[in-house]
């Protein structure tokens, strides 16, 4: 029996259309033909990739107002946060084929003791990289992996989140948009079991943006086959709020960064601590600001709303279960509840610590959780009390001091005096470490990481006066001591005393 996966608006309820989920079969052959496809892409030079990828990315801006229309369906999200997933998503990729043919270039390399060679390093795709999306940005976590793979040569095989049906198939239709490029790109639908048969179909590289625990099971079912991933997984951003911080500032951008997209953001700020002598200034300027979000629904171009509905109903119990669990523990809401549906009012929460999941495990949900700390060594020292090491915030008007904080925390991306807006930066590798998962995209270590790196050494027949050729035969052991010595010696004594040996024993 043929199972579908309904097109479901989560600010409204109603359906809106509807897709044949993908069999096994249909996923094997997804890859099969991408594997046959590949040696045409990958054979086309650099330059004309990024030709063909460029009428994409003209595709991609003429169809502004429908893939923001289909978002704000699929979503829930406002017309301008789809645009912004899109604005993004075309950022990236006008980076990506400005820089690629020299990220992609050949290099030469030092040859060292082999004088009569040239050595080179060249970056080849890996073949069919399979892309596995999540549903709370499924445009701009799909798009800028799918196509940085594909300029670095490799055909692609995406298998969008089934919480967000829709746009994966819109991202199929895009790319039906351009004719040469479609042939390279495939789309398959469903749900864990799609994406379970996806990965082990064999691609030659995975690449997939979600939560810890599907992270982890995709690397087990990888390593039967080998098969090299890249993960980005959850995040459990800390806040750090320092006593010369702007507090106004903080608390604008701090409440910005924990409710945008209704907190569904793997670098959400899901934690914050404040020195004690700035925090009751700063939670009442966060309560202000939190009032000030609106949460709602509109189809139009400009919506009146900052926060719109949950997109995955199950997201629900996490963020239910968080608080009830942190106010059973002590902890106070000053600000925001459920309301109805799959809507939230932003919520600030005090009186939390470490004892609670609010402040451990990732919420994904507009929750924003505030913690009196002693002074920045405690701060630090909490902010790394954390499985996740995503992404974080450091907010200080003391630019060496705001530095050496961040040079502290365990987090891979940080950001001083503002919050997750790095993430929109093309040229910054973004990734994470810890639970947080590894790999990165954007920049070019997002592109590179679609390339495995091959070695070349270049030149004619070994020449019997090369210092590599003569230490290749026997009988040099004191002429190698003489030559290790004098070149990589680390002191003038060093070099000396092993050149001066080799001399007596030679007479």
């Amino acid at each position: 029996m043929t199972e579908t996966l309904i097109f479901t608006n989560p600010a409204t309820g109603d359906v809106f259309g509807e897709v044949e989920m993908s069999t096994p079969e249909t996923v094997q052959k997804a890859v099969d033909d991408m594997r046959k496809a590949f040696p045409d892409w990958s054979k086309k030079s650099v330059s004309e990739r990024s030709r063909i990828l460029r009428k994409f990315q003209q595709v991609l801006i003429e169809e502004r107002d429908e893939i923001s229309r289909v978002l704000n369906q699929d979503c829930g999200k406002s017309r301008q946060d789809g645009l912004i997933e899109l604005f993004v998503a075309v950022d990236m990729l006008a980076q990506y084929r400005w820089n690629a043919a020299k990220w992609l270039k050949r290099k030469r390399v030092s040859s060292g003791l082999y004088l009569f060679k040239r050595c080179y390093v060249e970056h080849r795709s890996h073949g069919v990289v399979a892309i596995v999306s999540p549903w709370n940005y499924p445009l701009t976590l799909s798009l800028p992996p799918m196509l940085a793979a594909l300029l670095a040569g490799n055909t692609v095989v995406l298998k969008p989140s089934e919480v967000t049906p829709a746009t994966g198939v819109l991202v199929e239709k895009l790319f039906t948009k351009v004719p040469e490029l479609a042939k390279f790109v495939r789309v398959v639908h469903g749900d864990g079991k799609v994406g379970a048969a996806l990965v082990n179909a064999r691609p030659d590289y995975i690449f997939m943006t979600g939560s810890t625990a599907t992270g982890k099971k995709i690397m087990k079912a990888a390593a039967e086959n080998l098969t090299p991933v890249a993960l980005e997984l959850g995040g459990k951003d800390a806040m750090i709020v320092l006593d010369d911080a702007d507090l106004h500032a903080a608390a604008r951008w701090g409440a910005w960064g924990a409710f945008f997209n209704t907190g569904q953001t793997c670098m959400s700020v899901e934690r914050v601590y404040v020195v004690e002598s700035k925090y009751d200034e700063f939670v009442k300027l966060a309560v202000q600001q939190a009032n000030e979000f609106k949460s709602g629904y509109s189809t139009e171009l400009d919506s009146p709303y900052f926060m719109g509905p949950v997109t995955d109903p199950r997201q629900v119990n996490v963020i239910e279960g968080h608080l009830e669990d942190a106010l059973a523990k002590g902890a106070r809401v000053l600000t925001g509840k459920k309301e109805q549906g799959l809507f939230y009012s932003p919520m600030v929460v005090v009186d939390v610590d470490h004892s609670m999941k609010l402040m451990r495990d990732e919420t994904f949900g507009p929750i924003m959780p505030i913690m009196k700390v002693r002074d920045e060594e405690e701060a630090i020292q909490l902010a790394n009390d954390s499985a996740y090491g995503l992404g974080a915030s450091i907010w200080s008007s003391d630019a060496k001091r705001a530095w050496q904080v961040a040079g502290r925390v365990e987090a891979a991306s940080v950001i001083i005096n503002d919050s997750i807006a790095q993430f929109g930066v093309p040229m910054l590798p973004f990734g994470g470490t810890k639970d947080s998962g590894f790999g990165r995209t954007h920049g070019e270590d997002g592109l590179m990481q679609f390339t495995r790196p091959y070695s070349y050494a270049t030149g004619g027949a070994p020449v019997k006066w090369d210092i590599a050729t003569i230490l290749r035969e026997n009988g040099h052991y004191n002429l190698a001591t003489a030559i290790m010595g004098v070149v990589y010696g680390t002191t003038l004594r060093q070099k000396w005393e092993t050149l001066s040996q080799f001399l007596q024993k030679k007479n």
